[in-house]
C-alpha cells in the first residue's frame, strides 16, 4: 500500500463510514403517513381507480397500498390466501387489477435486523474512529519529538545507481590512497598481520568541482558496505544538545552496520576552531564538534568504522579533528592537469554521440585549471548546442564553442556599437594579443582575440599558459611579462588615438596586484630585497581572509607603493616601445579584426608572420 494512503487511511474509512451511514437514514427515512383500512375499503378504493400501489410482506400477513394522494392504507389478512385471489373474491374486476403496481417484499428477517441494528451502530463506529485518528496524530507528534535528535543520514543501500572507480579520473594518487581503505574493509586480514591499523579517518582536499563526493561514492560502490552519507549543516540545530545527539545516533547505527563507512560532506560547517568566535562561540556546534571527537577516537572506538569527510577549507578545521587517530590521512583532490582533463573528458563523452574529428587532448589544451566538474559542465554544454543546431553528433567545434561559452561568456551580438568604439576596441584587443606574442618569456599562448562583446567586456583576447606549471615555479620574468601583456590594451589606445579609455580597468587592477604580489610576498625587488611582508595569520573571528596584520613600518609601506609603482611604469613603458616598434603588426591585426571580428590562433599567426 503507497505510504500516503497508508497515512489517511483512518480519515478515508471515517468519511465513508459517514457516507453509509447518510445513505442509509435516507434510506429510512419515514413515508405516508399510514392509515387503518379493511378490506371493503380498499376494495372500493380499487375499483374507483385511486391505488397506485400495494406491497405485501415476505410473510404475506400486511399489506400496505398507496392511493393517488399519497396516503398509505395498512391492512392485516391471512398468510395463506393469495392475495390478487382475495380481491377477486370481493368483487375486484381484472380492468381494476390493472391499474395498479402489485409486489411482494422479499427482504429476509435477518437482514432488516442487521440493517435497523447497522443504522444504530454506524455513530457508534463513527464516534471510536474519530478518537483513533486522534489519538494516532498525538502518538504522531510525540514521536517526531522525540526523533528531532535522531540522525538523518541517508543509507546507501544496492538499489541505489552504483558508482565505482571507473568513473572517477583525472586524479589517480587521490585514488590510490582510497583504494587501500576499500581493500582494508574488504581484506582486513592482510594488513592485521603486519600490525596495520584500519585508519579512522580521511580528509578529502580540494577546490569545489573538484571530485571529493564522486570519490566518496566511488568508495562505497566499491567497498561494498553499509554507507552513510549526510552533509556537515545537518548536525547543527537552533536548540543546545540536538547536534550531539545525532552524532551519537549515526554513530551508534554505524556501529551496528560495521564495517561501514560514514561520509560527512562539508565537514567545516560543523568542524570549525572553537573559541574563535567573538562571543565565546556557537556553544551548539561546539558540542557537536566535541562529541564527533569522542566517537571518533575516544574511549570506545574499537569498531570498524572509517569516516571520510570533505571540504575545502581545511585551514579553518580545528586541530583537534586533524590529529592522527581521528582523520588520519589528508587526500589532497587538486585541479586535474592536462593528462587528467582528457581522461575525465573521456569518462564524461562515453555513452553520447561524438563525431569522429573530435580531438580530446586538443580540449583539454584549452582548458587549464578546469575542475571536474567544469569539464562536466563542458560536454554538457557542447550537448545542448547541439540539439539546439539539430545536429546529431558533438563535433569539435561545438566543444569549441562550449569552452568559449563558459570561459568568456556568451557572445553578444546583439549589442550595437558605433564605428569608433568598435575601432577602439579592436585596438584595444590587438595591443593585447600583438603585446603577448612578442613576450616569450610571459609563456601565454593565444587561442582567440574577438571584439564580439561577450558577458560584460566589449571584446576578448583569450590566451591559456603554454606550460601548466604550479605558481611555485613562476618566475620573476615571466610574471612581469604578464603584466606587459595586461597592458597591452592600454597602450595600444593611447599610441594609436593619443588617448586611453575607461575599458583598462580590469586589466591595470590584475596588473597592479600582480605587482604587489611580487614586491610583498614573493621578495622579487631590488629596492626591499628577499622579504616578505604583511601577516597572514587569517583569525577566524574577523572571517580570516577578509583580515590581514601589518607587520611593517609607514616607512616600508612607502617604499613597497614606490616599487609595485616603478614596477607597473616599467612594464608599461616596455609595452609602449613594443607596439610603436611593431605597429605595422598592431594595425595589421586591427584591420584584420574590424573585417572578420573574430581571429583564431593561426589567423593570427599568418597576420603577425609568425608562422
Amino acid at each position: 500500500m503507497p505510504k500516503s494512503l497508508r497515512n489517511n487511511l483512518i480519515p478515508l474509512i471515517l468519511i465513508a463510514l459517514v457516507v453509509a451511514y447518510a445513505a442509509m437514514a435516507f434510506a429510512q427515512r419515514p413515508g405516508p403517513r399510514a392509515e387503518d383500512a379493511t378490506l371493503n375499503q380498499l376494495v372500493n378504493e380499487i375499483n374507483k381507480g385511486n391505488i397506485r400501489t400495494i406491497s405485501v410482506s415476505a410473510d404475506g400477513t400486511t399489506l400496505r397500498a398507496t392511493t393517488g394522494d399519497n396516503r398509505a392504507m395498512v391492512l392485516n389478512k391471512e398468510p395463506t390466501v393469495d392475495t390478487i385471489q382475495l380481491l377477486r373474491n370481493y368483487g375486484v374486476t381484472a380492468e381494476a387489477l390493472k391499474t395498479f403496481d402489485y409486489r411482494v417484499e422479499s427482504v429476509p428477517i435477518l437482514a432488516q435486523l442487521l440493517s435497523s441494528g447497522l443504522f444504530y451502530l454506524l455513530p457508534i463506529l463513527l464516534i471510536g474512529g474519530f478518537f483513533l485518528f486522534t489519538m494516532r496524530r498525538a502518538q504522531s507528534g510525540a514521536d517526531q519529538a522525540f526523533s528531532f535528535g535522531r540522525s538523518r543520514a541517508k543509507r546507501i543501500t544496492s538499489e541505489t545507481p552504483v558508482v565505482t572507480f571507473n568513473d572517477v579520473a583525472g586524479c589517480e594518487e587521490s585514488k590510490m590512497e582510497l583504494v587501500e581503505v576499500v581493500e582494508f574493509l574488504k581484506n582486513p586480514e592482510k594488513f592485521i598481520q603486519l600490525g596495520a591499523r584500519i585508519p579512522k579517518g580521511v580528509l578529502l582536499v580540494g577546490p569545489p568541482g573538484s571530485g571529493k563526493t564522486l570519490l566518496a561514492k566511488a568508495v562505497a560502490g566499491e567497498a561494498g558496505v553499509p554507507f552513510f552519507s549526510l552533509s556537515g549543516s545537518e548536525f547543527v540545530e537552533l536548540f543546545v544538545g540536538v547536534g550531539a545527539s545525532r552524532v551519537r545516533d549515526l554513530f551508534d547505527q554505524a556501529k551496528k552496520s560495521a564495517p561501514c563507512i560514514i561520509f560527512i560532506d562539508e565537514i567545516d560547517a560543523v568542524g570549525r576552531q572553537r573559541g574563535a568566535g567573538l562571543g565565546g562561540g556557537n556553544d551548539e556546534r561546539e558540542q557537536t564538534l566535541n562529541q564527533m571527537l569522542v566517537e571518533m577516537d575516544g574511549f570506545n572506538t574499537d569498531t570498524n568504522v572509517i569516516v571520510i569527510a570533505a571540504t575545502n577549507r581545511p585551514d579553518i578545521l580545528d586541530p583537534a579533528l586533524m590529529r592522527p587517530g581521528r582523520f588520519d590521512r589528508r587526500v589532497v583532490v587538486d585541479a586535474p592537469d592536462l593528462l587528467g582533463r582528457e581522461a575525465i573528458l573521456k569518462v564524461h563523452v562515453r555513452g553520447k554521440p561524438i563525431a569522429p574529428d573530435v580531438d580530446l587532448k586538443a580540449i583539454a589544451k584549452q582548458t587549464p585549471g578546469f575542475t571536474g566538474a567544469d569539464i562536466e559542465n563542458l560536454v554538457n554544454e557542447a550537448a545542448i548546442l547541439a540539439a539546439r543546431a539539430n545536429k546529431k553528433e558533438i563535433d569539435q567545434n561545438l566543444l569549441q564553442e562550449a569552452i568559449e561559452k563558459i570561459a568568456l561568456g556568451p557572445e553578444r551580438k546583439s549589442r550595437l556599437m558605433t564605428p569608433r568604439d568598435k575601432e577602439v576596441v579592436a585596438y584595444h584587443e590587438a595591443g593585447h594579443a600583438v603585446a603577448a606574442a612578442l613576450t616569450p618569456e610571459a609563456g601565454l599562448s593565444l587561442q582567440k582575440v574577438t571584439i564580439i562583446p561577450r558577458g560584460p567586456t566589449g571584446g576578448t583576447t583569450w590566451y591559456t599558459p603554454e606550460t601548466e606549471d604550479m605558481i611555485g615555479s613562476r618566475t620573476r620574468k615571466a610574471m612581469e611579462g604578464n603584466i606587459v601583456t595586461l597592458l597591452g590594451g592600454r597602450a595600444a589606445e593611447e599610441i594609436v588615438f593619443g588617448d586611453v579609455t575607461a575599458g583598462a580597468a580590469n586589466d591595470l587592477d590584475r596588473a597592479s596586484e600582480l605587482a604587489r604580489v611580487m614586491v610583498r610576498q614573493y621578495g622579487m625587488s631590488d629596492e626591499i630585497g628577499p622579504v616578505s611582508f604583511g601577516e597572514r595569520n587569517e583569525m577566524v573571528f574577523l572571517g580570516r581572509e577578509l583580515a590581514e596584520g601589518r607587520n611593517y613600518s609607514e616607512k616600508v609601506a612607502e617604499i613597497i607603493d614606490s616599487e609595485v609603482s616603478k614596477l607597473i611604469r616599467t612594464s608599461y613603458d616596455r609595452v609602449r616601445k613594443l607596439l610603436i616598434d611593431n605597429r605595422d603588426r598592431l594595425n595589421k591585426v586591427a584591420q584584420a579584426l574590424l573585417e572578420k571580428e573574430t581571429l583564431d590562433r593561426e589567423e593570427f599567426k599568418v597576420i603577425m608572420g609568425m608562422n
